[in-house]
């Protein structure tokens, strides 16, 4: 019966064997056969010639001193040939690739140091012996042009035998041994990498169960899982589940979890990785004496009920299952798409030079992560493997329980901590997507738990390694928002010197886009028209147009009393006041009465009380103008508006001097009478926006949402809730005003609406903001709309793209402005704000909130035509 070889689909397949035993003429063969390809195989021969022009020195014709000079030398080139041979071989083994060498390799030594190298690269390494008659290697030898001669095949064979017993103990993979009908007969083929699966119609990737047998079924329910007659959970479109290990251990049902993989994993439903737990009891389960603990022990108790319930039999061969299931499980796995490796589950963590390999070292460390000895409590400290990651993949894993899914670096933790009261989730791909359920209960009952210990370190400095090299985070609203190094590093460098406490900065307003278009109108530059019809487009025809206020954003966080901020950014303090860039908005000693006013107003106005909140967010507009920008407008517009009106006064005198004097200037006359009026209507733009202040008097602040209170956001409410609450606010506080604002819902009110901003922007005003009926709109492809778009009038443009802007040259080509890069910044700012107050609200640790505030400031940092 003819053999059955298949190389490895990565690593080194080492021929051994004297000269002439047909290694090349083999390769020669397979590599016709399509087997193999020329490229993955090195050669002895091949590298002598490449580093000194020979792949052979005849010494047998010379006289004895010429002999020992050209061993010598062809020692020397062997000797450089190897090192050359060695460093390809290293470079295509650390790539993932089949290198198959094709030297004597006779002697252990030699053979050693290519075991070395794949155990270091982690690549499976075979040898394949071709022990061939000697009377048939002398043939061949004749026939060669130059031939080795009988004496040194001879040494050759011997060497080669005496050798060739130790050959099943050096440290293979696979090992085999050929005679000449062998070699003929033999049948050779190629392994797949079994560690790489397809993506398919989509992969559910489930975190640590735990034995939590009650919640899986139910994320299952959620996800789309339909249970057949013979109790399989299949998808019907036809996606499967992926966990990331810890099946078992803790919780109340290890056993029915085990079963069920068992069962979904030998269908080919679901797929499942090792993992510390699983690793322990495959161990115990092999007879090995482990020590059960850390709900370990459990497994034993629900063994032995199931052997009182079952009998010896059924629960001996239950057990020989999961043992199997245990001790097969791979490492990690890696998930493709058009051949492509896109997403990597694992189970506490992989290194980059890892991904699709699997070693003794590759699976302690996807089954641990990268730990740095112990604490006192006797529990590992982890490292933060994935601040290295930076090979492109998304990888999927858990072991390490947080509060919520954690996204840095394009690796994603789905440990919620199911055992211990927390979530079980699932993180769905291509879409995207997490999907949760709570925990029952506590089942674990540990009060040293990681998910406990998150909870008791809320507010420790975020890990800024997380971050610098660039990071993901994932938001309900737009899905995965990238964030580059270059504008983290920027943002950094503005939290580390400039903002409030980053305990305090929760939320960045987003930045707000005008109309995709600019007004078809002559003479217009922004109309509402545009607004109106790019909603329409999106299928939304109810909107709420609210009046613009020219002043600075403000994010106001208030709060009942100074005891209550204690839980929510951990330290005594009534509120804070900062602008969109994180900064506070007042100098200290104003910034204090401005907070202290407003909670004497909303306290005694029973505010925190009525809502049943700790505290109360809001996103505002604080006016007048010049309290943030005084020294833009005395530097630049005031000055500029100044000589500008000055010098043209004086060129259109000098014009109209020269018209007595006889000179045909009438055209220059008349283009600078508009230039003087233009000038005029510069200066009367920033000033309407400006008066004098003293301290809180004059001082007005116009919210337009109320983002949360304890326990709840409001991004679902629509703008006429939040005008209402407003309204409300105003009543109670001086320093509060309300906000006008008229509703469109047909055409009549489109004009109506359309007839107040040209009222309003002729009188001097800035414009008004279109929304879409509520705060979080989407089209009817379920893809995030714009929140919000502003549509500034025709006087206020002067400001922002200068005095003559509406002159015809100026115009065209300002309508060729491109909004797109604003407008995506516009709705990833917003999901970011979004998801960032979610987790304030769920009192999440500091550095899950910080990520979408860094995110934010890191999107601000990008280059956008700032007068867009």
């Amino acid at each position: 019966m003819s053999k059955e070889i298949r190389f490895p689909h990565a690593g080194i397949v080492l021929l051994v064997g004297p000269s002439n035993s047909g290694k090349t003429t083999l390769l020669n063969r397979l590599i016709n056969q399509g087997i193999l390809l020329r490229s993955e195989i090195v050669s002895s021969d091949q590298f002598r010639i490449l580093v000194a022009d020979t792949e052979f020195i005849e010494l047998n014709k010379r006289p004895k001193d010429e002999q020992e000079v050209l061993l010598a030398e062809y020692q020397l080139i062997s000797q450089k040939a190897f090192t050359a041979m060695a460093h390809l071989i290293d470079a295509r083994c650390g790539l993932g690739k089949l290198t198959i060498v094709d030297a004597t390799h006779l002697w252990s030594e030699d053979r050693k140091k290519y075991i070395d190298l794949a155990q270091r690269k982690h690549v499976p390494i075979m040898a394949i012996a071709l022990d061939i008659d000697d009377k048939l290697l002398f043939e061949r030898d004749e026939q060669r042009e130059q031939t080795r001669g009988r004496s040194r095949i001879k040494q050759q064979v011997r060497d080669f035998r005496s050798n060739l017993r130790s050959l099943k103990t050096e440290g293979f993979s696979s090992s085999y041994i050929l005679n000449e009908v062998e070699v003929e007969d033999a049948f050779f083929g190629r392994s797949t990498n079994p560690l790489l699966q397809e993506v398919g119609a989509g992969l559910d990737f489930i975190g640590d169960i735990h034995g939590c047998y009650s919640e899986f079924l139910a994320l299952l329910g959620k996800l789309g899982y339909q249970s057949d007659v013979e109790g399989l959970y299949s998808h019907p479109e036809g996606r499967k589940l992926v966990s990331v290990g810890d099946v078992l251990s803790r919780g109340p049902n290890s056993i029915e979890c085990l079963k069920f993989f068992i069962n979904h994993v030998e269908k080919d439903l679901a797929f499942m990785v090792d993992s510390n737990h699983g690793w322990k009891i495959a161990r115990w389960l092999s007879g090995r004496k482990v020590e059960l603990a850390h709900g370990d022990e459990l497994i034993v108790a629900e063994f032995d009920h199931y052997e009182r319930e079952h009998g010896k039999e059924a629960a001996e061969e239950l057990k020989e299952k999961v043992r199997y299931l245990l001790l097969n499980a791979p490492s990690n796995l890696v998930f493709t798409s058009n051949g492509v490796g896109v997403v990597v589950a694992t189970h506490a963590g992989i290194r980059d030079h890892y991904i699709g390999k699997e070693s003794k070292r590759i699976r302690d460390f996807c089954r641990y992560g990268d730990t740095d000895g112990f604490e006192e409590s006797g529990k590992p400290v982890r490292k933060d493997w994935f601040v290295n990651h930076i090979s492109g993949e998304t990888i999927v894993w858990g072991h390490d329980p947080r509060p919520q899914p954690t996204v840095i670096n394009n690796t994603i933790n789905i440990d919620q901590g199911v055992v211990f009261g927390g979530r079980l989730t699932a993180y769905r791909y291509p879409e995207k997507k997490f999907v949760a359920v709570e925990a029952q209960k506590d089942y674990a009952e540990d009060p040293d738990s990681l998910l406990q210990k998150w909870k008791k370190e809320r507010f420790n400095p975020p890990n800024i390694q997380s971050f610098i090299k660039g990071y993901s985070v994932m938001t309900e609203d737009y899905g995965e928002i990238k964030i580059q190094a270059d504008y983290v590093k920027s943002a950094i460098e503005d939290i580390s010197h400039y903002t409030v406490p980053i305990e305090e900065l929760l939320y960045i307003p987003p930045t707000m886009s005008p109309a995709p278009e600019p007004s078809s109108l002559d003479n217009y530059f922004e109309h509402p028209k545009e607004a109106f019809k790019y909603y329409r487009n999106q299928g939304i025809n109810t909107m709420v147009v609210e009046k613009k206020h020219m002043g600075s954003r403000g994010i106001l966080l208030l709060f009942k009393d100074e005891e209550t901020a204690v839980g929510y950014v951990g330290t005594p303090r009534l509120g804070t006041i900062y602008t969109r860039t994180g900064r506070a908005f007042f100098e200290q000693e104003l910034s204090h009465q401005m907070i202290k006013q407003l909670n004497t107003d909303l306290n005694q106005g029973q505010y925190f009380t009525k809502n049943n909140t700790d505290f109360v967010l809001l996103d505002a507009e604080i006016l007048p103008w010049n309290l943030k920008a005084k020294e833009l407008i005395s530097s630049q517009y005031a000055h500029v508006s100044e000589v500008s009106l000055l010098d043209r006064k004086k060129l259109l005198e000098k014009l109209e001097l020269a018209k007595l004097n006889g000179w045909e200037v009438d055209p220059w006359i008349e283009e600078y009478k508009g230039k003087v009026e233009n000038a005029q209507v510069f200066r009367e733009g920033f000033q309407k926006y400006c008066w004098d202040t003293q301290g809180v008097e004059g001082i007005k602040i116009a919210p337009f949402h109320v983002l949360a209170h304890q326990g709840r956001t409001y991004f679902k409410q629509s703008h006429l809730w939040h005008m209402e609450q407003n309204r409300e606010l105003a009543k109670l506080s001086n320093l509060v005003i309300e906000t006008e604002y008229k509703v469109v819902t047909n055409e009549r009110s489109e004009e109506e609406a359309i007839l107040w901003w040209e009222e309003m922007t002729e009188n001097g005003h800035e414009g008004f903001v279109v929304k879409p009926e509520t705060l979080i709109a989407k089209n009817e492809k379920g893809r995030l709309v714009q929140p919000a778009i502003k549509v500034r009038g025709r006087k206020y443009l002067h400001i922002i793209y200068g005095m003559d802007y509406l002159q015809p040259e100026n115009l065209i080509r300002l309508k060729q402005r491109n909004v797109k890069r604003k407008q995506r910044h516009a709705l990833m700012e917003f999901a970011l704000g979004v998801e960032g107050v979610k987790r304030f609200v769920s009192q999440e640790p500091l550095a899950r909130i910080h990520e979408c505030v860094l995110a934010t400031l890191a999107l601000e940092a990008e280059p956008v035509d700032p007068r867009l």
